[in-house]
């Protein structure tokens, strides 16, 4: 799913060159608030995390 989404994107920006320039704003835009980079960082590290299986006291 993540590739077809990012081929929709790459496939967009193509058809679409001044788009990039929205993309390339709104990425340094993101990039520029260091509690949403936190919160981008936390969630993708979550996902790589193991789970306990049993609950921990």
């Amino acid at each position: 799913m993540r590739w077809l989404l990012l081929g929709a994107l790459l496939g967009l920006l193509i058809a679409f060159p001044p788009l990039l320039a929205l993309v390339l704003a709104a990425v340094a835009a993101v990039l520029s608030k260091p509690v949403l980079m936190a919160f981008g960082l936390g969630l993708a590290v979550r996902v790589s995390l193991p789970r306990p299986r049993r609950r921990v006291r």
